[in-house]
């Protein structure tokens, strides 16, 4: 049974929020993907989002680029936590889907993560972090996540210090 919902407005989101995927899967959570529009299908993604609860849902991401109604849309249909990711646009590289999502009025909130890469990324992390309030093992998880994102800085010192500045931005040019 899920328990994250996954709703975009697009399947060229997909691609662009698949980090989300990943996060959830290393962690082994059970998620749900819907292709549904605020605009096009509105119908389709209040029954989705009216019935996420029932489903065993608890925690909803939304993804939506360019006016960016739909996690909007999807947190006026749930009590459930929505987390919204703004999908990058030609448009200053997705700010007026930032500002879309992050300009919810007073009494319907939604968490806006930041656009690109990360906002998949932290929004998975993010859902994870609701779910750990009343699983242990999430818990467990996300502190040996952290751990091991602390471990690669402290070795990207040591790196630092042995080859010195000038080596090091030589290695990070070449690897790019």
């Amino acid at each position: 049974m899920p328990e994250i919902g996954i709703i975009v407005g697009s399947d060229s989101d997909l691609p662009k929020i698949e980090n989300c995927f990943n996060i959830l899967e290393e962690f082994g959570v059970d998620f749900e993907i819907i292709i549904s529009s605020a605009h096009r299908t509105p119908e389709k993604t209040k029954e989705w989002v009216s019935s996420a609860q029932e489903k065993g849902i608890k925690v909803i991401i939304a993804a939506a680029g360019g006016a960016a109604h739909l996690p909007g849309v999807a947190a006026s249909h749930t009590t459930l936590p929505v987390i919204g990711i703004p999908v990058e646009t030609k448009i200053s590289g997705g700010l007026d889907s930032i500002l879309s999502i992050l300009q919810m009025p007073s009494g319907i909130p939604v968490a806006t993560m930041p656009a690109g890469k990360a906002g998949g990324a932290n929004a998975a992390l993010l859902a994870i972090s609701i779910l750990s309030l009343v699983n242990n093992d999430y818990s467990e998880k996300l502190s040996r996540y952290r751990k091991k994102m602390a471990e690669k800085i402290f070795d990207r010192n040591a790196e630092l210090s042995a080859s010195g500045y000038k080596n090091y931005i030589k290695a990070l040019k070449e690897n790019k």
